[in-house]
This record gives C-alpha cells, sequence and structure tokens, in this order.
C-alpha cells in the first residue's frame, strides 16, 4: 500500500448505504471512485463520508474531486485534510462547486490508520517507528543465557507477518540478529508491492558471516555499526527512503529507541510462556505512567495483543 495512505468512501442517501468503496492497492481505483461507481445513479444528492480529504490532483488515478462533483453528490464529509501538498485542496474545490463540505468526523481514529503518511509530512529526520516485542507472563523477552525460546503462537505469528507486509523496512538488534538467526522477511498471506528492507543495528557486535539475512538472497540488508540512533534514522529516511520501520527486539535496541523518544507504536504480545526471574527483562517504560497510553487489544490465539502509542 506504500506510500498511499489507507482510505474508505460511504455514500449514503435517505439514511440507506448506497455504496462502499476503499483503496486496495497502490496505482488502484480511489475509494471515492469505487463507492461511486458501486453506487450508480443513487450517487446523485448522497453525502460521502470519507477517512480522508478527497484528491485534487491528478496522479495514477484522475482527481477524486471531479467524480463527486460530477456524480452529483450533494455533501461530503472527511475526517482529516490531506498533508500532501501535491494532492489537497479538495475541499476547496468541492465547496466552489456548490458542495457542502464538513471536516472532522472521527478525525483521531483517522490519523492514527495513516500515521505513518501524516508522520512523512512532519518529520523529515526519521522514519514513523513502531517497535514489535513478544513477552512471556513474567515479562520477560529471553531466558538469561539469550537461547531462542518461541513466545508466540501460530495465529500471533502469523499476524507479525501482516504487519511486516505495511512496512518499508524490519529492524533488530546485533544480538538479536546474532542469537536467533532471524530471516527479517515476509511470509504470509500478504505479498508487499515492495519487500521491506532489512535493517541491523549491529552496535559493537560483530555478526556472524553465514546469517540467513546476510546470504539467503533476500531483500538488501543494511548493516549499522555503531550507536548513533539519530544518524542511523535520518540516513534510512533521507537517503533509503525509508518512510515507516518496524523493530523486532532486541531489549537494548528497544531501550535506546525509547529513551530517545523515537518510538511511535509499541504493539506487545503478550504469553502464555513463563521464563522466570532471571530472564532479560521486556519493558519497565511501557506503562501510562511513563507516557504511554493504550489504544487496542485484542487476542491471538492464547495470547494478546496491546498496542500502545506515546501520551
Amino acid at each position: 500500500m506504500s506510500p498511499n495512505p489507507l482510505v474508505g468512501a460511504v455514500l449514503l442517501r435517505d439514511g440507506e448505504v448506497v455504496g462502499e468503496g476503499w483503496h486496495a492497492e497502490f496505482g488502484d481505483v480511489h475509494a471515492e471512485r469505487m463507492a461511486l461507481d458501486r453506487a450508480g445513479d443513487r450517487a446523485r444528492a448522497s453525502t460521502a463520508i470519507v477517512t480522508l480529504e478527497p484528491c485534487a490532483h491528478q496522479g495514477k488515478q484522475p482527481p477524486c474531486v471531479d467524480a463527486l462533483i460530477a456524480a452529483g453528490v450533494r455533501r461530503v464529509v472527511y475526517a482529516v485534510a490531506d498533508p500532501n501538498p501535491q494532492a489537497g485542496g479538495g475541499a476547496a474545490r468541492l465547496r466552489a462547486a456548490g458542495i457542502e463540505v464538513e471536516q472532522g468526523l472521527l478525525e483521531e481514529g483517522s490519523r492514527r490508520l495513516n500515521a505513518p503518511f501524516f508522520h512523512r509530512y512532519t518529520h523529515l529526520d526519521r522514519p514513523w517507528v513502531a517497535l514489535k516485542l513478544a513477552v512471556s507472563s513474567d515479562g520477560m523477552l529471553a531466558p538469561a543465557d539469550r537461547t531462542r525460546v518461541q513466545l508466540s503462537g501460530a495465529e500471533a505469528q502469523e499476524w507479525v507477518q501482516e504487519l511486516r507486509a505495511g512496512f518499508d523496512a524490519i529492524g533488530v538488534g546485533g544480538t538479536t540478529a546474532a542469537v536467533d538467526d532471524p530471516m527479517l522477511t515476509v511470509r504470509g498471506a500478504v505479498t508487499p508491492r515492495v519487500a521491506p528492507l532489512r535493517v541491523v543495528f549491529a552496535g559493537s557486535t560483530t555478526l556472524p558471516p553465514q546469517l540467513k539475512l546476510l546470504t539467503d538472497g533476500g531483500p538488501r540488508t543494511i548493516v549499522v555499526p555503531g550507536h548513533d540512533l539519530s544518524g542511523t534514522l535520518r540516513r534510512l529516511r533521507q537517503e533509503e527512503g525509508v518512510e515507516s520501520l518496524l523493530v523486532e527486539g532486541g531489549a537494548a535496541l528497544a531501550a535506546a529507541l525509547v529513551g530517545a523518544g523515537v518510538v511511535d507504536r509499541y504493539y506487545r504480545i503478550r504469553t502464555p510462556v513463563q521464563i522466570g526471574p532471571t530472564g532479560v527483562r521486556a519493558d519497565p517504560w511501557a506503562t501510562a505512567a511513563a507516557g504511554w497510553r493504550p489504544i487496542g487489544h485484542k487476542s491471538l490465539g492464547h495470547d494478546i495483543l496491546q498496542a500502545m502509542e506515546r501520551a
């Protein structure tokens, strides 16, 4: 889907849904046009409810505002203005055509849905960063000797693959790469249009040359030595075009990123597995007192997914 936002549209007429649409993939029909196509003549005098301001520019698809005007839509309600200077200005075009326009319905939810997209236009120095950790029931990431233990179950692992598919890059710390030998590839039912880059924040760790992410011929792997987090994130954003980064461990890298104030969302998968009090502790910083707020949770088999954002 990247670099496009997730957008949905609904057409209402006389209290009835007459058309629904969504932007399914990069370069495909936009949500408003799909909804209009499904509504047909019933779109006339309808109200369009959209998660993002209808676009006003010609890209891979024609302007949505032209389609709404031509269809005779009476009113447009959208959640949040489009921050893209090339695509914005749709609301003004609609008003000039005599269409009633309102902004702000469910704005917070729309911004959360497209957080990396909005981040792109406000933070040119780093990607939007999400942290994902699987945590034992006693709050540990791994045994003290750092031997690999599978914490999450099959449903959680499937969800992680879908999560990975939505990012430009997937990162881990050097110790995690050396001990777990992860592939950091998308292997689920969803195939990303562009496979995420793989990034190893190696620090002072020397990586074994036989690691899968160095030898499997998969997506490009960037190995970053040293501990300059801000410089690394700036390079990823400005030189590699990485606008969203998913970090999957380990504890030292997670703590460093949180301490630097650059983690925008935290996905915590709580599992029923117990490791014991001598294990590697996960996240004492992920509390409301530390400036985090919960934004959702759901069951993934025997595991529980908790999502949090910085307050």
